[in-house]
């Protein structure tokens, strides 16, 4: 043999050996970092780019070109600060997060823009490219995260008091438009809970009502306007969160209830959704005892897996609710509650706890993958889900917005001409003996007591009355919850003694606070002219059924410092001084006022 051929000989030995070698190696034992390192066979844009293959496959092809870490990033949704920090870079450029949470309220609609374009340019320039959803709460409108230029809407159970499904639709398209021009793919609304417990402490307005029909009436009304523009929206909380009498922010909840009553009351709304082709359904954090005695559903497989997907058919993005929330965080970690919520059959994890949180969240998740806890399949079709809208919402080539425009569009005159519209129509009169209206043309002074935003109230009196206006406060109001304690009592009386006639507004997101009947009976007391109006809870009049006027306007929840619904204060004064009531309870307060009871004036 000749020193040539046994050169090739021993070199293709060598060659072949190596590559043995390399194919005996466990996967999980090769080095993370080279892992990452992935090499593309087939480039993002020429499957964009592909017209004879589907959406779905074209999903599947953008999976196929991801490293695990890259996959992992699309199942979280990371909250930032109100900039392109840091942090922003690390989740998005390094992390590979899929979406963002914008959770802090932005001053200006081309602040709010110039935010998710930085966001969206950092998602550029990752690896892949891959565009971020940028979702918030828009509950009650565009506002709820930038409140000084979007339209304030009034509050769903607003809404459900107007009884006109139209008005639903018109919210979700008038929110859809706003957020969208700001760089909002995505709302967390409408909350579809049937609220069947009036002491409920964390539902409450922001529900349609009582009724299952009427809440699913206007559920599928508004997944119908956000879809007319191009908008995901979540149905929420599912599988229900109208009967409990716990918050899920501060403690786990449990419900009790039949299956039986599950199907017949708090299904029927998430089911008409699903019908109606909604993208995504948000979980709620409470113990369903009839379908999962042990766990919450938003880590729970019988409840994600086996009542939503299995028996419901819903096919969309299953997004948990904050994971922050101390019914996930007291008694799970930000990273084991991720993994048992992607176990379930949850698609994407929202992390907006802390830093330390959310990349605990983001490495749990990237470990219980590598070591096998979660399935490879469970990740890749979570993630397939999740770029199938991306493409179908043409994200990849619309990922910015024009800065101007989005300003352009939150001023829109007719957006704010129908919000007033419907606040006035969801005003509703609940009791009155022979006190309203108030007449605005003569000179009688008119005192405005309220636990909260008193002086603005105070102004929209003073608009429409030509007597004089004094106003006063009687709770701080800085976020404490709201009571009025003996020394305002006594200072609101005092003031009483300058008017003629006395509007007083309480606020309560269960039971009335017992310093804010005091404050009432006090002023009744008086023996001047008094008018009460509930900002939030609509059963406030069950702690001073004695007053003789009586206004529910569903305008606050409990975080009523964040959450002000200037139209429907505004929508009260022009009830109290002579437009006519058309609003229905959309909720029973006792036998005398049951759900659908409304007065009107002559």
């Amino acid at each position: 043999m000749s020193m040539k051929k046994f050169v090739l000989i021993m070199a293709s030995i060598l060659i072949i050996a190596a590559v043995s070698i390399y194919i005996l190696i466990p996967k999980n034992s090769v080095d993370s970092s080279k892992e990452e390192e992935f090499v593309e066979v087939e480039s993002v844009s020429n499957i964009l780019k592909n017209d004879d293959i589907t959406i779905e496959e074209k999903a599947r092809r953008l999976v196929a070109q991801m490293n695990d870490k890259e996959k992992i990033g699309q199942l979280v949704m990371y909250t930032p600060t109100d900039r392109a920090d840091d942090f922003s870079k690390k989740m998005i450029k390094e992390y590979f997060v899929g979406s963002a949470l914008l959770n802090r309220q932005i001053k200006s609609a081309a602040e709010n823009a110039q935010f998710t374009n930085q966001l969206q340019k950092l998602a550029t320039e990752s690896r892949l490219g891959i565009p971020l959803f940028i979702s918030g709460d828009m509950e009650y409108g565009a506002a709820q995260r930038v409140p000084e230029d979007a339209t304030v809407l009034p509050r769903q159970m607003a809404i459900g008091a107007t009884r006109n499904v139209e008005y639903a639709e018109q919210a979700a398209r008038i929110t859809a438009i706003e957020a969208k021009a700001m760089g909002f793919h995505w709302s967390y609304s409408p909350v579809v809970d049937v609220n069947s417990n009036l002491k409920n402490p964390v539902i409450g307005v922001r529900s349609f009502g009582e009724d299952t029909k009427l809440v699913t009436e206007m559920a599928v009304a508004e997944v119908r306007g956000y879809q007319s523009e191009g908008m995901i929206s979540s149905a929420k909380h599912f599988p229900g969160h109208g009967d409990t009498g716990f918050d899920t922010h501060s403690t786990l909840a449990k419900v009790s209830y039949s299956e039986d009553e599950l199907r017949k009351i708090h299904l029927p709304p998430f089911q008409a959704a699903i019908d109606q082709g909604i993208e995504s359904i948000m979980t709620s954090h409470i113990i369903i005892e009839a379908i999962d005695p042990e766990l919450p559903a938003t880590l729970s497989k019988k409840v994600l897996t086996g009542l939503l997907r299995e028996d419901m058919g819903f096919n969309g993005i299953i997004i948990t609710d904050a994971m922050v929330m101390e019914a996930i965080s007291k008694n799970w970690g930000a990273g084991e509650a991720a993994v048992m919520a992607i176990n379930a059959g949850a698609d994407i994890v929202m992390a907006n706890g802390s830093v330390a949180d959310q990349i605990d969240t983001l490495d749990s998740l990237y470990k219980a993958m590598k070591s096998g806890t979660i399935d490879q399949n469970r990740v890749d079709e979570s993630v397939e889900r999740i770029l199938t809208y991306k493409i179908k919402m043409d994200l990849f080539n619309h990922r910015m917005v024009d800065v101007d425009h989005a300003t352009q569009v939150v001023e829109k005159e007719e957006h704010q001409k129908i919000a007033k519209q419907i606040a006035l129509d969801s005003v509703t009169l609940v009791k009155n003996d022979h006190i309203l209206p108030f007449d605005p043309h003569t000179e009688e002074a008119t005192l405005v007591v309220s636990m909260a935003y008193a002086g603005q109230i105070g102004k929209m009196v003073k608009e429409i009355t030509q007597g004089a206006v004094y106003s006063y406060q009687a709770a701080p109001a800085i976020g404490e919850s709201l009571d009025a304690n003996t020394k305002a009592i006594k200072e609101a009386v005092e003031q009483a003694n300058r008017a003629d006639r006395i509007i007083v507004f309480t606020q309560s997101d269960r039971e009335i606070p017992q310093g804010q009947i005091d404050l009432v009976n006090a002023l009744i007391a008086t023996g001047k002219p008094v008018v009460a109006v509930s900002l939030g809870n609509p059963g406030d009049i069950l702690g001073y059924p004695n007053v003789k006027a009586y206004l529910s306007i569903y305008a606050l929840d409990n975080w009523y410092w964040m959450t002000a619904v200037p139209v429907s204060w505004d929508a009260a004064v022009q009830v109290i001084f002579g437009s006519k009531p058309v609003g229905k309870l959309p909720v029973t307060i006792n036998a005398d006022y049951p759900d659908g009871f409304g007065l009107s004036y002559p």
